[in-house]
């Protein structure tokens, strides 16, 4: 196993679950794809190993807030994929 196997983000489940907070019926897996990569690189990153230590450490406030963050980064991103589509 390498280290990189044992380390996530936790931005990528609140982007994730921004996402299909937000999903509609013609968006695709590329679109969305594109989206997450977008939303995450106007995140800082939140790196834990254990989920349960993240949830442990974390207070309502601050997950509140970087659920808030997720939610208008994603609504951004959605904004400039659709702009910048090939």
């Amino acid at each position: 196993m390498s280290l990189r196997d044992a380390i996530d983000n936790f931005y990528e489940r609140l982007v994730q679950d921004a996402i299909d907070a937000t999903r509609e019926d013609s968006d695709t897996a590329d679109y969305l794809a594109d989206v997450m990569c977008v939303a995450l690189n106007r995140l800082p990153p939140r790196y834990y190993r254990h989920p349960i230590d993240m949830l442990f450490y974390l207070g309502d406030d601050e997950l509140k807030g970087m659920k808030e963050k997720s939610l208008a980064a994603v609504k951004t991103a959605r904004d400039f994929v659709r702009d910048h589509q090939r």
